[in-house]
């Protein structure tokens, strides 16, 4: 895998389009090819003119010729404005394609990843990636593939015939071009470090820009907003003056560059002229030589104008495949061992965030059909735990197993269709309530969503809603109150009828009078299924088959609630104080 990974660095992002342009890679192939003939045929009028002035000049020409070299003239033009509309249209087609492709394979990508290296960038980043910066590219690859390519390859062969002509004149119209290309040069110095400049105070102000919009309850709340504020227009200024200084300090040799670059007749016209007064060249070949000379530089200038486009795309390209680069958790395509019941077994598992170990040798076993609680103080390791069973993560060392299999060894999609996690910050997403829920199994229909909701005791609370189940949720759930999100969720889970359910706290946002609800759709969504429940409320899990009590990364005590009364000092303690506050509640 190591070795792969470092042969995908070394990949070009040329080599990246190509791959993400599928089955449209033909696509580009003629687009280059039609742009290449668009180029030919536009600069044809040049020389069908000039054979004008030369029968003119010579004497040889008649109306009939002239008039059938403009006929010409007439039919290369439009040649060329098709070849060009034709081109753009393939390249585009497959430029979206390849945009399409892109976008897709970078969500895959994040849903295969370690949820915790997906958590170590900020949701603003891979919406600024996904959508923003690969948007970014499209008129790049759009155009630049065949244009970029076509006006390279034009100029050598109208140089070449140029040449032909008079080897000498032709190298004299490019005296100018060295000179422009230095102001090219100088204009080009130190735009990587400016442009990845420009990408760091980006992001900067996306990050804020989400961080504002998403926390504006609490700053308004805590009289933080002009503090917030501030801030954010900090990264906004920060955000445009990074791209205008770097445009301000090329503006000068740019145009130096543009003036001088295509100005071939400043050393052809006296150098041509002085050669024909001595003979060496005739008038119509002279003619012929600062005609060419004219159309020479202009594609050649339009390839160059892309070179910012180009490390543009190549940065943008760099950032795709960082992500797409980073591991993911290690699944096989198609079952290898059929697991035997839904017993989970976790075996000496170690853990950490980064460097930090947060596991230390878990032993654990939940059986087929259990109540299973993981109880203890904050920051213990509980949802850690219930994570790696769910397969968010992959262990660093010992193993977990799902009826005597390995989980690394179940392929991902299958593995997922056996867990129901229900986290107390489920997420809805902004569609209606009956789809949200719907997403538990896509194939159900309206009915079996409702009975689903019915049996977790959301019903009657949805059909209080301004429109039922057409309810749009809002953005993260934003319409509903948290209690209601839970609700949801829990009907969701609920809905996918996995063997195993995962429940993080899923009375947490529950108020009293709601909790017993929750409570009883809990117990009807894990009947004849087995259950790990993470709880603070230890009246909750109280009648569990298995409390497990964490500390500190280990497993502390595991037995009934009985059992650990009597056996452990740490759950006494969790319990008085539970027993405490909940009378004080009732008060």
């Amino acid at each position: 895998m190591n070795k792969q990974n470092a042969k995908q660095k070394k990949r070009g992002a040329f080599s990246w389009v190509v791959e993400f342009a599928g089955s449209k890679k033909a696509h580009y192939a003629f687009s280059v090819i039609l742009a290449i003939a668009s180029v030919v045929a536009g600069f044809m009028p040049y020389v069908y003119m000039a054979n004008i002035v030369r029968g003119l000049l010579e004497e040889t020409a008649n109306l009939d010729y002239c008039l059938m070299q403009c006929l010409w003239m007439a039919v290369f033009f439009l040649c060329s404005r098709l070849f060009h509309a034709v081109s753009t249209t393939l390249s585009h087609k497959a430029t979206f394609e390849v945009l399409s492709n892109v976008r897709r394979r970078l969500t895959i990508k994040l849903a295969r990843m370690p949820l915790g290296d997906v958590l170590a960038e900020s949701s603003g980043t891979y919406k600024n990636i996904i959508v923003e910066r690969v948007d970014s590219i499209e008129t790049t690859l759009a155009h630049m593939i065949p244009e970029f390519t076509s006006n390279l390859i034009v100029p050598f062969v109208v140089f070449g015939y140029m040449l032909s002509i008079d080897w000498k004149l032709a190298l004299l119209s490019l005296l100018t071009v060295p000179v422009g290309g230095l102001f090219f040069a100088l204009m080009m110095r130190g735009s990587k470090e400016s442009y990845e400049n420009t990408i760091v105070k980006t992001k900067a102000l996306n990050d804020t820009a989400v961080e504002y919009i998403g926390g504006i309850e609490v700053i308004k709340a805590f009289g933080k907003a002009k503090t917030s504020y501030e801030k954010f227009v900090t990264a906004a200024k920060e955000g445009a003056s990074c791209f205008i200084d770097w445009m301000r300090r090329c503006n000068v040799y740019q145009n130096l560059a543009m003036v001088l670059t295509p100005a071939t007749l400043l050393a052809l016209l006296p150098f041509g002229i002085s050669f024909f007064m001595k003979g060496s060249v005739t008038a119509p070949d002279l003619l012929m030589l600062i005609i060419l000379s004219l159309g020479l530089i202009s594609p050649f200038i339009i390839a160059t104008s892309y070179m910012d486009e180009i490390s543009k795309a190549g940065t943008i390209i760099g950032e795709v495949t960082k992500i797409l680069e980073k591991k993911e958790l290690v699944r096989p395509d198609s079952l290898i061992e059929k697991p035997n019941g839904t017993e989970i077994q976790l075996s000496d598992v170690h853990f950490a965030y980064d460097k930090k170990e947060v596991l230390h040798g878990i032993d654990l076993t939940i059986k087929e059909g259990t109540v299973n609680a993981l109880v203890g103080p904050s920051g213990s390791g509980k949802s850690t735990i219930a994570k790696l069973i769910a397969s968010f993560w992959d262990v660093n060392s010992g193993c977990i197993t799902f009826g005597g299999v390995d989980v690394r060894n179940i392929p991902l999609d299958d593995y997922q269709k056996k867990i129901a996690f229900v986290s107390q910050d489920n997420y809805l997403f902004d569609m209606s309530v009956m789809e949200n829920i719907r997403l538990g199994n896509p194939n159900s229909t309206d009915e079996q969503v409702m009975e689903a909701a019915k049996k977790c005791g959301c019903h009657e609370f949805i059909m209080g809603l301004e429109n039922g189940y057409q309810t749009i949720c809002g953005g993260s759930g934003s319409h509903l109150s948290g209690g209601e999100r839970q609700r949801i969720s829990i009907a969701r889970a609920m809905l996918k009828n996995a063997p195993v359910i995962i429940l993080d706290e899923a009375t947490a946002y529950t108020d009293p009078e709601n909790e017993a609800i929750v409570q009883k759709s809990v117990a009807k969504l894990v009947q004849g299924r087995t259950l790990l429940v993470i709880a603070h409320r230890l009246s909750t899990i109280a009648s569990a088959d298995q409390i497990i009590l964490i500390d500190n990364g280990k497993v502390e005590a595991i037995g009934k609630q009985e059992e650990l009364l009597k056996s452990s000092d740490l759950y006494r303690r969790m319990w008085n104080s539970h027993i405490a506050a909940k009378e004080e509640e009732n008060v």
